[in-house]
């Protein structure tokens, strides 16, 4: 009875279940979880150290990491009633909003953990591992970068700063624009770290950017737009910034169903259609506007979107005054 009594008390906890739910996905280290569950790494450790305790949990030792998995007794039904129970549990709560929370940000962390590719399946046995020393997107992505010309750059909706300073790499200046003093704050701070001079931070609204017309060559909204009051005015405003011939480039979410990134993350909108996101680019006055997927993952709530419009400069403007007429 006693046994059963600590057992109990043991699983009578709501972030001990939501982490033996997620281990029963994937096995996953101290890190990845801790992105999984938002709980502070040592809470997550000593969680972990109590169901190893209790046998729920076993670790692995790979490539110098350790991960954690539900014991193989409960996912093969071997732990018997427990097992039911839990399974049963599990299937209970897909619904739950914060176990919704949790599988979409367990994608995410299986999204970049195989963007980075730091190990990869070999193509003929499913536990071959080929280890790539260095390989990443964010490596991809600066290469690229340095192939662009020195342009002026709009971040709008800045947040940490972390694509400014990624853009900053390859661009003359990046103009970065957030409505929240503590996030410009962080943001400088991680510019300063990064010894990034050529960013100059401003607070302000999407829909009334304090930015000059026609500023820039490119303006973006990475992951902004769903947080704007008013999209169709703040994609308006991008263009109002861009000079002629420039372009404004919108990453976002296709529409999805995750209510619960509304009270976490302070969404206001759930996504936009394809043709949504089209015709604000077209109603902001932009031209060859283009919308495709930008990535897609299996089991993923999260579809990323990405479109880009161009500013008509004066020649395109004159033809077509005198096409109409």
């Amino acid at each position: 009875m006693d046994v059963a009594a600590r057992l109990y008390r043991l699983l009578g906890d709501e972030a001990r279940l939501r982490l033996l739910r997620t281990l029963a996905h994937e096995r996953l280290n101290v890190t990845e979880l801790t992105g999984v569950l938002g709980l502070a790494q040592s809470g997550v450790s000593r969680h972990l150290r109590l169901l190893k305790e209790a046998g729920l949990v076993t670790e692995e030792r790979d490539a110098g990491f350790s991960y954690y998995r539900l014991a193989e007794h409960l996912e093969d039904g071997a732990g018997g009633g427990l097992a039911q129970v839990l399974r049963s549990q599990f299937e209970a709560s897909a619904g739950d909003a914060n176990v919704r929370a949790d599988e979409a940000r367990l994608q995410e962390v299986l999204r970049l953990r195989k963007e980075n590719f730091e190990v990869h399946a070999g193509p003929d046995t499913r536990d071959a591992r080929q280890l790539v020393p260095g390989r990443s997107w964010a490596a991809w992505s600066r290469a690229i970068g340095l192939l662009l010309p020195r342009l002026e750059v709009a971040d709008l909706g800045c947040g940490e700063g972390y694509l400014t300073i990624e853009t900053a790499r390859w661009a003359s200046r990046v103009i970065a624009v957030d409505r929240s003093d503590v996030v410009l704050k962080r943001a400088r701070a991680l510019a300063q770290r990064r010894r990034v001079s050529n960013v100059i931070w401003k607070k302000g609204q999407l829909e009334k950017l304090p930015i000059s017309d026609a500023t820039v060559d490119v303006a973006m909204l990475s992951q902004a737009l769903h947080h704007a009051h008013n999209p169709a005015r703040a994609v308006a405003e991008a263009a109002r910034i861009v000079k002629p011939g420039g372009r404004v480039l919108v990453l976002d979410l296709r529409t999805h169903q995750e209510d619960w990134v509304r009270a976490k993350l302070g969404d206001r909108r759930l996504g936009f259609e394809d043709d949504e996101l089209k015709r604000l680019l077209v109603g902001a006055g932009l031209n060859d506007v283009a919308v495709g997927v930008g990535a897609r993952k299996a089991r993923d709530p999260f579809t990323v979107l990405i479109a880009s419009g161009t500013k008509a400069n004066a020649t395109t403007k004159t033809r077509r005054h005198e096409t109409k007429h």
